[in-house]
């Protein structure tokens, strides 16, 4: 059994009718690019304040959780410390009640080695405290470049909303307009436009022969050349720049619709 074919059939159109759906295409998409120039490095500066911002908040939790660790670790030292008193008030009680001086002498050894943990426990405390001192500090200027760069955000956020405001209606006329050229120009044809626009410096795929030049990269165009460029008869590339070529008097017809 046939199976139905699911591909777009593009009928034969002439060379010039390609040219100018191309043209016009280019002419659609010039425009949106003013409309991300007019937006300039806003997107990037609000993406990057966004990643910052994401990271401080990581820090700052990051800083917390040190600093409660550290006054847990605080907490239990000084358990440690008052363990270790009590013990040794309980082994000098018993030094009172010894029978013997082995007796004495093995208390004796316990009361200095709780001596020696209190000592090493007072140590760690002072260790833990300086360290939670210092993350606090980290911890208060964290905060304070969070704050810093979400005030910055919310200013950049607001510029951006009003600029995307003001020109939200035409962009999305323009790319329905986009959308409607290229569903009328051949896969082929659209794939080569993309990739030239993707590589061209300033976007432009389609280009008028100007002064005897191309318009893309003003090298000169042999009049044979521009001859055939004229009869509109092929598609004919520029031989430096890679760009499409159409001259003057076609692209003199074509407008972008408001």
């Amino acid at each position: 059994m046939a199976t139905e074919s699911t591909k777009v059939e593009f009928k034969e159109i002439p060379v010039e009718e390609k040219l100018k759906a191309l043209y016009e295409l280019q002419l659609v998409a010039s425009e949106i690019d003013k409309i991300k120039i007019l937006r300039g490095e806003l997107p990037l500066e609000v993406q990057d304040l966004e990643d910052e911002i994401a990271g401080l908040q990581t820090r700052i939790e990051n800083f917390k959780a040190d600093i409660k660790a550290a006054d847990e670790s605080v907490k239990t030292r000084k358990a440690d410390i008052e363990n270790a008193k009590a013990l040794i008030e309980k082994y000098k009680t018993q030094q009172d009640n010894v029978r013997n001086n082995r007796e004495y002498d093995f208390l004796s050894k316990e009361i200095e080695y709780q001596g020696l943990e209190i000592e090493f426990a007072e140590k760690k405390i002072k260790e833990m405290q300086y360290a939670q001192k210092l993350k606090t500090e980290e911890l208060a200027a964290a905060e304070s470049d969070l704050e810093e760069r979400q005030k910055d955000l919310e200013v950049k956020k607001s510029e951006l909303d009003e600029i995307i405001s003001e020109t939200r209606s035409q962009e999305e006329s323009l790319r329905e307009k986009a959308a409607v050229l290229e569903d009328n120009i051949e896969p082929r044809l659209l794939a080569a436009f993309k990739r030239i626009r993707k590589n061209a410096r300033n976007g432009l795929a389609v280009v008028t022969v100007e002064r005897d030049a191309c318009g893309g990269c003003y090298n000169k165009i042999p009049p044979q050349r521009q001859l055939d460029i004229r009869m509109r008869k092929k598609v004919i590339v520029c031989e430096y720049c890679g760009r499409i070529m159409v001259d003057s008097g076609l692209a003199g017809n074509e407008e972008v619709a408001e």
